[in-house]
């Protein structure tokens, strides 16, 4: 009988690439990752593993294991729901990630909807990058997650993570100078297309959020469009210090409409034709389970009193 805690360890090889990354995902020891597949390959009676330099990859039976292991593990996350709704009741902690912007966006008013609603669940939130969210999700670290992708960087497809839409939303560029905007609006109204709104900061410094993170793939992809590779000279994630910094000269930058809200009286945001999609993910399987359903009824409440729900 195959070992169904050794088939998610395979299936974290198979998406992360080596057994240190899946030891460190799900604080094991590599020795330890290595020793269960051992004891995996000998219950399925064939090699399921084989060397590559110094990786380790999956034989085409390994390969064909994995996928029968998003099935199983699909049907896992289908029993634990169902069972979790044959109790009386919503409540127990819930494991929260979300992307920075989303916290003063979003999380206060989802929770306090929850909270109205099932005051017996215990949220718990966590700041995490939407690229690292499906890692989370799949290591058990969260339950549900906020997540967003952008025009240019659309969200990688995941089989083992179920996505469903929550709001979309333009995306602005900041800048600090007002000329050719409309001053009773700080909005700049020329130009449709991409090139011809950013060509003229095609030679400023930019503002974009980390190296490594979906905003910063979607800043430099949209200026490469636009024609030109964009001169970094500031990386932050918080769009308020975006916002900022773009007001005091220091550079363009691109934010959400959700961030322009508290905009300084001295930006300029000029809107692009450039979206950011903004979802709840969770296991596949997972959306029937009563807190996720209640998570994202609660999120869908909160966002469609701004009026922007998808």
């Amino acid at each position: 009988m195959l070992d169904v805690r050794r088939l998610h360890l395979l299936r974290e090889l198979d998406r992360r690439g080596t057994i240190a990354a899946v030891a460190e995902a799900l604080t094991f020891t590599a020795s330890a990752v290595s020793q269960q597949l051992s004891v995996l390959e000998r219950e399925a009676g064939v090699p399921l593993l084989e060397r590559s330099g110094r990786r380790v990859v999956l034989t085409p039976a390994g390969r064909t294991l994995v996928t029968h292991a998003d099935a199983v593990l699909e049907r896992l996350e289908l029993a634990v729901s169902e069972l979790a709704g044959a109790r009386e009741g919503i409540g127990g902690p819930l494991r929260i990630g979300t992307f920075p912007s989303g916290g003063p966006a979003i999380v206060p008013a989802t929770l306090a909807e929850l909270a109205q609603r099932h005051p017996a669940l215990e949220p718990m939130v966590q700041e995490i990058d939407s690229a690292r969210v499906s890692d989370g999700l799949r290591a058990g670290e969260l339950d549900v997650a906020l997540v967003h992708d952008y025009d240019f960087v659309p969200a990688s497809p995941d089989t083992t993570v179920e996505q469903v839409p929550l709001l979309e939303e333009p995306m602005y560029l900041a800048t600090g100078v007002a000329t050719g905007t409309d001053p009773a609006r700080g909005l700049a109204t020329r130009g449709d297309t991409l090139a011809e709104l950013l060509g003229p900061w095609a030679t400023a410094p930019w503002i974009t959020a980390r190296d490594g993170t979906t905003g910063h793939a979607m800043a430099v992809r949209a200026c490469q469009a636009a024609g030109f590779q964009p001169r970094i000279r500031h990386q932050v994630n918080d769009f308020r210090t975006v916002l900022a910094l773009a007001a005091i000269g220091q550079g363009a930058g691109f934010v959400p409409e959700m961030a322009t809200a508290h905009a300084p009286e001295d930006v300029v945001l000029t809107r692009l034709p450039l979206f950011r999609r903004s979802k709840v993910a969770f296991r596949v399987g997972g959306g029937t389970h009563p807190a996720i359903a209640a998570f994202v009824a609660a999120a869908r409440t909160a966002v469609g009193a701004t009026g922007r729900v998808s």
